[in-house]
């Protein structure tokens, strides 16, 4: 029996196709796990519960989820959750990493072979060309492209880190901000119910003749600039809860149902040291790992570029067959195109890359020196706003405590009348407002503060002291 032979030249293209399609497989991209390194990186903050619902089930137990969390009222822990499990803006997030991690992988794989077919008829004779080309220089930059994708796929998922940070962030203050809303709007109302009563003794006491016309419009006034006040703050109120509800990507039911704090949490005891906050600063923040893997793509594509920018190289197998009335015969080669670099030698694709790899190296160099200074900021901030709102709750409130009670003594004394007893209580209404404010702050400078540690700094500016209502001048029996 004859023993089988296998040409040189086939068994050469089937290890060469064989090695080519191993490569190929290297470059992939899974989107559960590049979630997962997302929710590790960010714990404190999604505490593990970020991820895509790509089935009706999943969204049908996610909102099941979502109605216990508004069955109650909402924390600020209870906002961050309720985002990660129904805003549409963090899935959609999710989805377009899915997609733009897929689209980096396949960059780094080598493209397909290319199957020729040919067939002529000359006369008698019938010719079948076939034909199989590959890229050949793309087999020989495959290793070099693959860096490049895994450099890419890298800087992705620092990017989705980074956006999904921000948003939790920007959640956190949106709940911060809506509760403190609601907390001056109830403020307001009160303050309103006061100046109507104070404004109707006033008509009353003119009704009798013990005001007179200037003494009754102050008491007016008081009472028309508190109703423009509640209802500007029923706005704001109304405004901060709508943000929120949009950050959260809550429906029209979902919005009814919401339920939020009466007031803002207390402020801690202590204020985070500096050696606290600095224990706690991420060794590897984020805005600089971004700019890193920045740099280290821009500097394998460049090193890529400086290749494929001067030439190509594409290599093709060739089996003809030839068909007459008495014979067949069969031809074989190889077809090597080079593409001649005669118009375009590829120097401005070179000097590009050459410049985007220094734009991405000072960017590093710029992020990681701002990066401390964006902490002290932050710091300053959040420690500074602490130490305002702990002052007007240990210092000024109970000072206007003790004003109030003692006028409240000499009102009992008949020391001094109902209306100047009015006049100190519209006093205070300037002085809590700006308490109320003092800790909005701070939790706003918290949030800013956390974001800042793990490498996404806030900008966060204090705001100065609410302006204190304009009170009439205390008035006569």
């Amino acid at each position: 029996m004859k023993p089988l032979t296998v040409p040189r030249s086939r068994i050469a293209l089937v290890a060469l196709m064989s090695s080519t399609a191993w490569l190929a497989g290297c470059a992939s991209f899974e989107l559960e796990p590049s979630i997962a390194r997302s929710n590790q990186a960010l714990t404190a903050f999604t505490q593990g519960e970020l991820a895509l619902a790509r089935t009706e089930a999943q969204q049908a137990q996610r909102a099941q989820a979502a109605a216990r969390l508004l069955g109650q009222p909402l924390s600020q822990d209870a906002a961050v959750r309720l985002a990660l499990l129904e805003s549409p803006a963090l899935q959609a997030l999710l989805a377009r990493h899915g997609a733009e991690g897929s689209a980096t992988a396949q960059a780094g794989r080598i493209s397909n072979p290319v199957l020729s077919l040919e067939r002529l008829r000359t006369g008698q004779e019938l010719e079948i060309g076939r034909s199989l080309s590959f890229g050949l220089l793309d087999l020989l930059t495959l290793p070099a492209r693959q860096r490049v994708a895994e450099q890419k796929l890298a800087q992705q998922q620092l990017k989705l880190s980074a956006e999904v940070l921000e948003q939790v962030t920007q959640i956190r203050q949106a709940w911060v901000r809506a509760v403190a809303a609601r907390q001056l709007s109830l403020y307001a109302d009160q303050v309103l119910d006061s100046a109507e009563v104070s404004a109707e003794l006033a008509r009353r006491m003119q009704q009798v003749g013990n005001f007179n016309r200037l003494t009754r419009a102050r008491q007016q006034a008081f009472y028309a600039d508190a109703a423009t006040n509640a209802a500007s703050a029923r706005h704001q109120a109304l405004a901060a809860r709508e943000v929120l509800t949009r950050l959260l990507g809550l429906n029209d039911a979902q919005a009814l149902a919401m339920t939020l704090p009466e007031r803002l949490p207390n402020l801690p005891a202590q204020a985070q040291s500096p050696e606290a906050v600095a224990r706690q600063a991420s060794g590897q923040r984020l805005d600089v790992q971004l700019a890193r893997a920045q740099f280290n793509a821009a500097a394998q594509a460049q090193g890529l570029t400086g290749i494929t920018s001067l030439i190509d190289i594409e290599l093709g197998l060739i089996r003809n067959t030839t068909f007459d009335a008495d014979h067949r015969a069969t031809s074989r080669g190889t077809e090597l195109s080079l593409r001649l670099p005669l118009f375009d030698s590829g120097s401005l694709q070179r000097q590009g890359m050459g410049d985007s790899t220094l734009a991405a190296a000072r960017q590093l160099e710029a992020i990681s020196r701002a990066a401390g200074s964006h902490l002290r900021e932050s710091y300053s901030a959040y420690r500074t706003a602490h130490d305002i709102a702990r002052h007007y709750r240990e210092e000024v409130i109970p000072l206007r405590k003790t004003m109030a009670d003692e006028n409240l003594l000499r009102y009992n004394a008949m020391l001094i009348g109902v209306f100047e007893l009015l006049a100190d209580a519209r006093d205070q209404v300037g002085t809590v407002m700006s308490a109320l404010q003092a800790e909005q702050q701070f939790w706003l400078a918290d949030a800013a503060l956390q974001a800042s540690l793990m490498g996404q700094p806030v900008g966060m500016a204090l705001a100065g002291p609410a302006a204190s209502s304009t009170a009439p001048s205390p008035a006569g029996h």
